[in-house]
C-alpha cells in the first residue's frame, strides 16, 4: 500500500504528464523502427538495381560489339566477362572511395572508419570469391559434375591460382601496395589474353551471321539500355555500401564481415543466376566458364582499383590475411589441381568446397574473435 501511495503521489504531481512523458518515446522507438525497415529495404533495392543494371548493361555493350564488327569471341572472351562483374567492382571502388575521403578529410577515431569501409572493399573482392567457388560452382558440380578440356581450363585456372596466392603474399605486411596492384593487373592481362587465344582458336572459322538491328529504335534503346544499366549498378553500389554499413554498425560487428557474407553474395547474384539457368538447360560448362572468369576478374582487377583510387597501401585487416584469403585459396586449389589432373569435376570436389565455405560462415559470424587470437 505505501508504495501504491507513492505512485498515486507521483503521478498526481506530473497531472497529466505521463501521457506527455511517454508519447514522445513510443514515437521515438517508432521512428527508430521505420528507420531500421527503411535501411533493409534500401539494402535490398540496392542488391536488385545492381543485378538488373548488371544485365542491361550487358545486353547493351554485347549490341554495340556486335554493331561495330567485333569478333563474337572478342565478346565473349572479354566484354562479357568484364561486363558481369561491374556489381563488385563498382560496390568495392565506391567503399574504398569512402574509405579514403573520409581518411583525408579527418583524423583520430575516423581513419578506424575508413578501414572499416576499405574492409567492406576488400570483403566484397575476396568474399565474391570464395562466394562464386564455394558455393556457386560447388552447387552446379555436385547436380552436375562435368568434364573440362585441359588445354582450355589449364591457363586459366593457373592463373586463378597466381592470382589468389600472388594477393595474399602481398598483403601479408597489413598494407597492398601500388606494386601489388600492379602485379594484380598484370596477371588480368595475361588473363584476356589466354581468353582471346583459346577463343580465337575454339571458334576456327568465324561464323557469318547477320548484324544485329541498328535501326533508329534499336539504337536509342540500346544505348538507354548501357547507360540505364551504368547508372542502376551505381546507384545500386552506393546503396548497398551505405546502408550496409548502417546494417553492420546495427549489428554490431564490422563492415569487412557484411562484405565477406550479405554484399559479397548480393554482388555475386549474376554468376548465380547464370549457374542456376545452366542447371536447368543442362549447360553447367557455362556457369563453370563464368565462375572462373568472375573469380580471376574480381582477384586481380577488384582490389588493383581500389589500391589506385585509396591512393596506395591499402590497410588490409587481420581477418582477411588469416581467414579469407587463406579460405579463398584453399576453395581455389580444391576447385582447380584435381580438376587439371582427372580433366573433369567431381562430386566430392563441391561437397567439400560448400563444407568449407560453412565452416567459413559459422567462424566469421560466431568465432571470428576467436579464430583470430589463435591464428595471430
Amino acid at each position: 500500500m505505501y508504495e501504491l501511495g507513492i505512485v498515486h503521489a507521483v503521478f498526481l504531481c506530473m497531472g497529466s504528464a505521463p501521457c506527455a512523458f511517454f508519447v514522445p518515446v513510443a514515437s521515438e522507438c517508432r521512428r527508430k523502427s521505420m528507420e531500421s525497415i527503411l535501411t533493409y529495404v534500401l539494402f535490398a533495392v540496392g542488391i536488385v538495381l545492381i543485378v538488373k543494371g548488371g544485365d542491361w548493361f550487358v545486353d547493351g555493350a554485347v549490341w554495340a560489339a556486335e554493331i561495330t564488327r567485333i569478333p563474337k569471341f572478342i565478346i565473349g572472351a572479354t566484354i562479357i566477362s568484364v561486363a558481369t562483374t561491374l556489381p563488385e567492382i563498382f560496390v568495392s571502388t565506391i567503399a574504398a572511395v569512402e574509405g579514403h575521403g573520409i581518411l583525408v578529410s579527418q583524423v583520430g577515431d575516423y581513419i578506424a572508419a575508413s578501414q572499416d569501409k576499405v574492409g567492406m572493399a576488400i570483403g566484397n573482392g575476396i568474399g565474391s570469391v570464395i562466394c562464386n567457388t564455394a558455393m556457386i560452382l560447388a552447387i552446379s558440380i555436385i547436380f552436375m559434375p562435368i568434364a573440362v578440356d585441359k588445354r582450355s581450363f589449364a591457363p586459366k585456372g593457373t592463373l586463378l591460382i597466381a592470382a589468389v596466392c600472388a594477393l595474399f603474399l602481398l598483403s601479408r605486411s597489413g598494407n597492398f601496395s601500388i606494386t601489388g596492384a600492379a602485379v594484380l593487373l598484370f596477371i588480368f592481362l595475361l588473363y584476356i589474353t589466354e581468353n582471346i587465344r583459346s577463343a580465337k582458336r575454339d571458334a576456327g572459322a568465324e561464323e557469318t551471321e547477320e548484324a544485329p538491328a541498328s535501326d533508329r529504335r534499336s539504337i536509342v534503346l540500346n544505348i538507354l539500355r548501357i547507360v540505364g544499366g551504368a547508372a542502376c549498378i551505381v546507384v545500386g553500389s552506393q546503396l548497398l555500401v551505405s546502408n550496409g554499413s548502417l546494417i553492420a554498425a546495427s549489428w554490431g560487428v564490422s563492415e569487412a564481415i557484411i562484405g565477406v557474407t550479405i554484399v559479397a553474395i548480393g554482388t555475386s547474384l549474376p554468376e548465380l543466376v547464370t549457374a542456376v539457368t545452366s542447371l536447368i538447360k543442362k549447360q553447367s560448362s557455362m556457369s563453370v566458364g563464368n565462375v572462373i572468369g568472375a573469380n580471376v576478374i574480381d582477384t586481380t582487377l577488384i582490389l588493383a582499383v581500389c589500391s589506385f583510387v585509396y591512393g596506395g597501401k591499402l590497410p588490409v585487416s587481420a581477418q582477411n590475411i588469416y581467414l579469407d584469403f587463406p579460405v579463398a585459396i584453399v576453395v581455389t586449389l580444391i576447385a582447380i589441381i584435381p580438376t587439371i589432373v582427372c580433366r573433369r569435376f567431381q562430386r566430392w570436389q563441391g561437397v567439400l568446397m560448400l563444407a568449407v565455405y560453412i565452416a567459413y560462415l559459422v567462424v566469421v559470424t560466431t568465432g571470428l574473435d576467436w579464430y583470430l587470437a589463435l591464428a595471430a
